[in-house]
C-alpha cells in the first residue's frame, strides 16, 4: 500500500512538473485565440450567437481529436526508447529503411520538413505569446499602448540572455506558476460562463457540423484561426522524454484540458453578453482589480511557454546535429544533474534575432496570429506521415487499420493546413519563408556531407592491403598510440597517409577510429565500443552514440580495455584530417549550394571540441578536396 501511495505521489509530482514544461504553449493560447478569430486580420468571423457556438464547438473537438486522440492516445506511444519529437520519430521511422536509399530519402525529407516547421513555430511562439500578454496593458492602462512593443522586446532579450545560465534554478518555479496559471484560466472561465450558462451546449459537436452546413466557406476559413487553440500539441510528444507518457496524460486530462475549455467557453459567453469585449476577451474576463496581477501572471506564463519552445529548439538542434542534418556547433551543458539541459549559442542568438524581427515587423498579436498556423499544421502533417511508417513497419499493424487511422488524422491536419494557407498574404508567408530557408540549409548540409564522404571514400586506399604493405616493408615505429579519426573504417585515413608521407614513421600502436551516431537516443557501455584487432598492431575501433548522448572520446575509449586495448592518455595522439573544400562545377549539388555548404563547413565547431579531445594531444593534417 505504501508503494502504491509513493508511486501515486511520484506520478502527481511529475505531472506538476510537466505543467511547467509541456503545456506552456497550448496553455497560453486562450490569451489570443478568440480575439484572433473574431477581431483580427482580413479573415474574421462575424460575431453572432450561431458563429460563437460553432467556433467553440470546433475548438472543443479540435482539442479532443488532435491532442487527446492523435497525440495522447497514439503518437505518444511511438517513442524512440522513451524519447519523442520529430527527429526521434524520424530516426525510428528510418530504422527498417537501411539499404533502400529511395525510401530513406523520402523519410529524411519528411523529417527535415517537420523539423523546419518546428523551428518556424519556435520563432513565432515567443513573439506572439509575450506580445499578447503585454498587450493587457492596453486594457488596464490605455495610455501605455505605445510601450507594449518595447516592453515585449525587453522581456524577450532577458529571456534569451538567461538561456546560458540554464533552467535549473527557475525551473523549480515553472510547475507552481503554471498550476496557478491554469487555475486562473479555470476561474476566469467560470466567471464568464456565469453570464450565459447555456454556452456549455457548444460542447455538442452538432454545433460545429451545423456551422459547416450553413456557412461552409466561413467555417473553413475560421479553421485557420481555430488552429491557434492547438498550437503546442506537438510539445506533448517532443517533451515526453523528460517525464514519461503517464504524467503528461494525467496532467492533460486531469487539469489542462478542463481549464482550457472553461476559459474558452467563458470568453464565448462574455462576448455574447458584451460584444465590445471582443477587443480582448481574455483580459476582460477579469475584474478590474485583477488586471495588473493577471498581466504579470500571463507574462510569466508566456515566458515559460517561450522557454519550453527555446529548450525544444536546443534539443532538436542537438539531435539534428548528431544525426547529420546540421553542422557541428558549440554545445554547453547547463546542468550537472540533467544531461538533456543544453545551451547552443548559435541557435539561441539566431532565434532571438528572428523573434525580435517578427515582433517589430508585425507589432501586435492579432497581426502575428495571421502568421501562426502554417508551421504548426505542417509539423502535424509530417508527424502523421512518419507515424504511419512506424505503425506499419515497427508496430506491424495491418494496412487497413493504419490507413483508416492515418486518413482520419490527415483529414483533420490537411483541413487546418489548407485553411492556414489562406493567411499567406496576411503574414502566413513568414513561417513558409523561414521553413524554406532552414530546409535549404539542412538539405544542403546533409547532401554536402555525403559528397565529401563519397569523395574521400573513392580516393581512399583499402586498409587490408595497406597493412600488408606495412608488414612487408615496415617503416620506423615510434613509441605511443596514434588514433586516426575517419568516417570510413574500411579505408586508410588521409591523415595517416600524410603523416607517413611527411614524417616517414608510424606509431607502435595504430587505431583507426570511427564514430557512429545511431537512430536511438542513448547507448549503454556494452554497445558503445567495439574493437577489432588487425595485424601488426593495427586496431579498428568503433564508438557508438545515441542522438542524445554526450560524446566524450577519451572517456569512452577507456572501455576498450576490456578488449585488451589500453590507452595511456599521456602517450596517445589524435590525428584529424582537416579538409579545405573547393567548389567545382561537377554534378551532385548546385554550385551556389556548394558555396553555402563550404561556408557552413568552415564555421562548424572543431572535432576537438565536439568529442572533448585534449587539445595538446591533437594533430591536424590538412588537404584540399574538390567537391
Amino acid at each position: 500500500m505504501d508503494n502504491n501511495n509513493a508511486h501515486k505521489t511520484a506520478l502527481h509530482t511529475m505531472a506538476l512538473a510537466a505543467l511547467g514544461v509541456v503545456f506552456g504553449d497550448i496553455g497560453t493560447s486562450p490569451i489570443y485565440t478568440m480575439q484572433g478569430i473574431f477581431s483580427a486580420g482580413h479573415h474574421t468571423v462575424a460575431l453572432n450567437p450561431s458563429n460563437v457556438y460553432g467556433i467553440l464547438s470546433l475548438i472543443t473537438w479540435a482539442l479532443i481529436l488532435i491532442v487527446s486522440v492523435k497525440y495522447v492516445a497514439f503518437i505518444m506511444r511511438a517513442d524512440n526508447r522513451g524519447e519523442g519529437g520529430i527527429m526521434a520519430l524520424l530516426a525510428l521511422a528510418s530504422r527498417n529503411a537501411e539499404g533502400n536509399s529511395k525510401k530513406q530519402r523520402k523519410i529524411m525529407m519528411l523529417g527535415i520538413l517537420g523539423a523546419c516547421m518546428f523551428y518556424a513555430d519556435g520563432m513565432i511562439t515567443p513573439a506572439i505569446s509575450v506580445l499578447s500578454a503585454v498587450e493587457g496593458l492596453e486594457i488596464a492602462a490605455p495610455h501605455l499602448q505605445e510601450i507594449v512593443v518595447p516592453i515585449t522586446l525587453v522581456v524577450l532579450i532577458g529571456l534569451f540572455w538567461a538561456q546560458s545560465k540554464g533552467t535549473d534554478v527557475v525551473g523549480a518555479f515553472f510547475g507552481p506558476v503554471m498550476l496557478l496559471w491554469f487555475s486562473a484560466l479555470a476561474v476566469l472561465g467560470i466567471i464568464g460562463i456565469a453570464h450565459n450558462v447555456t454556452i456549455l451546449h457548444a460542447l455538442n459537436p452538432f454545433y460545429a457540423v451545423e456551422f459547416f452546413m450553413h456557412q461552409p466557406l466561413i467555417a473553413f476559413i475560421s479553421l485557420g484561426a481555430v488552429v491557434l487553440a492547438v498550437t503546442g500539441a506537438e510539445a506533448l510528444y517532443a517533451d515526453m522524454g523528460h517525464f514519461g507518457r503517464r504524467p503528461v496524460t494525467l496532467a492533460w486530462y486531469g487539469f489542462v484540458l478542463p481549464a482550457l475549455l472553461l476559459n474558452y467557453f467563458g470568453q464565448g459567453a462574455l462576448i455574447l453578453h458584451n460584444a465590445e469585449a471582443i477587443k480582448n476577451p481574455f483580459y476582460l474576463l477579469a475584474p478590474e482589480w485583477a488586471l495588473f496581477p493577471l498581466i504579470i501572471l500571463a507574462t510569466l506564463a508566456t515566458v515559460i511557454a517561450s522557454q519550453a519552445v527555446i529548450t525544444g529548439a536546443f534539443s532538436i538542434s542537438r539531435q539534428a546535429l548528431q544525426l547529420g542534418y546540421l553542422p557541428r556547433m558549440h554545445i554547453q551543458h547547463t546542468s550537472e544533474s540533467m544531461q538533456g539541459q543544453v545551451y547552443m549559442p548559435r541557435i539561441n542568438w539566431s532565434l532571438m534575432i528572428a523573434v525580435m524581427a517578427l515582433v517589430l515587423g508585425f507589432r501586435s498579436s492579432g497581426n502575428l496570429a495571421a502568421a501562426y498556423g502554417i508551421a504548426v499544421t505542417g509539423n502535424m502533417i509530417m508527424t502523421t506521415l512518419l507515424a504511419s511508417i512506424v505503425f506499419i513497419e515497427i508496430w506491424r499493424w495491418g494496412k487497413l487499420k493504419t490507413y483508416l487511422l492515418v486518413a482520419l488524422f490527415l483529414t483533420v491536419d490537411l483541413a487546418f493546413f489548407s485553411a492556414s494557407l489562406l493567411k499567406i498574404p496576411d503574414g502566413g508567408w513568414a513561417p513558409l519563408l523561414i521553413g524554406i530557408c532552414i530546409f535549404t540549409l539542412m538539405l544542403t548540409w546533409k547532401t554536402g556531407r555525403y559528397l565529401v564522404f563519397t569523395r574521400l571514400k573513392s580516393e581512399a586506399m583499402a586498409i587490408e592491403p595497406f597493412i600488408e604493405a606495412v608488414g612487408a616493408h615496415p617503416p620506423p615505429r615510434v613509441p605511443g598510440t596514434a588514433i586516426f579519426m575517419t568516417p570510413n573504417p574500411e579505408g586508410v585515413p588521409h591523415a595517416m597517409l600524410h603523416n607517413l608521407k611527411h614524417n616517414k614513421v608510424l606509431h607502435e600502436k595504430v587505431v583507426i577510429l570511427t564514430v557512429r551516431f545511431l537512430d536511438f537516443p542513448h547507448t549503454n557501455s556494452e554497445e558503445r565500443v567495439s574493437v577489432e584487432a588487425l595485424p601488426y598492431e593495427f586496431y579498428r575501433v568503433t564508438v557508438r552514440y545515441g542522438f542524445k548522448d554526450e560524446p566524450d572520446l577519451p572517456r569512452d575509449l577507456a572501455l576498450c580495455s576490456k578488449y585488451g586495448l589500453e590507452f595511456d592518455p599521456m602517450d596517445t595522439s589524435y590525428f584529424i584530417g582537416k579538409e579545405s573544400l573547393i567548389a567545382s562545377s561537377k554534378s551532385g549539388m548546385a554550385f551556389w549550394r556548394k558555396k553555402v555548404f563550404i561556408s557552413l563547413f568552415r564555421t562548424a565547431e572543431t572535432i576537438t571540441n565536439q568529442f572533448k579531445l585534449p587539445p595538446n594531444r591533437v594533430i591536424e593534417l590538412g588537404s584540399q578536396l574538390m567537391i
